[in-house]
């Protein structure tokens, strides 16, 4: 008989979740396992952290403070742009790598997603925060498999090349702050 794998660095984790802000409120349900690369870019340390040298079967409750999930909220990430430097089509839940071509405000980090909040008729409201931050959060989580990572998921330092992860999770069309 094969032993168990445990989690160790490199490898790729199946997961499924439910995940809360502190206060009970659903923000994400996961039954069906969707697999992460252990070691990498695609779980929160403290996920990471907890679940290290665990198998398939491990269920842990993890409590969540801002600055070990999504960070804390930065109001000088929210900023006003003119509503004519934006396509036609603009609307509320659009993002963008950077702040927009023709910005007026000085200084804006360009590594950040941005995310369009409010359209109004002479301005755009952008809020490069993610969308869970500053939040505190309640994830219970379960280890469903543990396999060995390929080589090119070790290489990706992801499962998908597409970006999907536990970091990149946000609610669709929910605003937290």
């Amino acid at each position: 008989m094969i032993p168990a794998m445990l989690i160790t660095a490199p490898c790729v984790v199946s997961l499924s979740w439910r995940l809360e802000d502190a206060h009970g409120n659903l923000i994400d349900h996961l039954d069906e396992p969707v697999e992460f690369f252990y070691g990498g870019d695609d779980l929160l340390a403290k996920v990471e952290e907890v679940i290290a040298g665990q198998g398939a079967g491990f269920e842990a409750t993890l409590h969540l403070e801002p600055e070990h999930a999504f960070g804390e909220y930065d109001a000088k990430l929210v900023f006003f742009e003119a509503r004519d430097i934006f396509p036609e089509a603009i609307a509320t839940g659009m993002q963008f790598e950077g702040p927009p071509e023709g910005s007026l405000t000085p200084d804006l980090p360009r590594d950040v997603i941005y995310t369009v909040t409010e359209v109004y008729d002479s301005h755009v409201v952008l809020d490069g925060n993610h969308a869970l931050a500053g939040i505190a959060l309640v994830l219970q989580l379960q280890v469903r498999d543990v396999r060995e990572a390929t080589e090119e998921e070790s290489d990706n330092r992801s499962v998908d090349k597409d970006g999907l992860s536990l970091l990149s999770l946000a609610p669709a069309n929910q605003h937290l702050h």
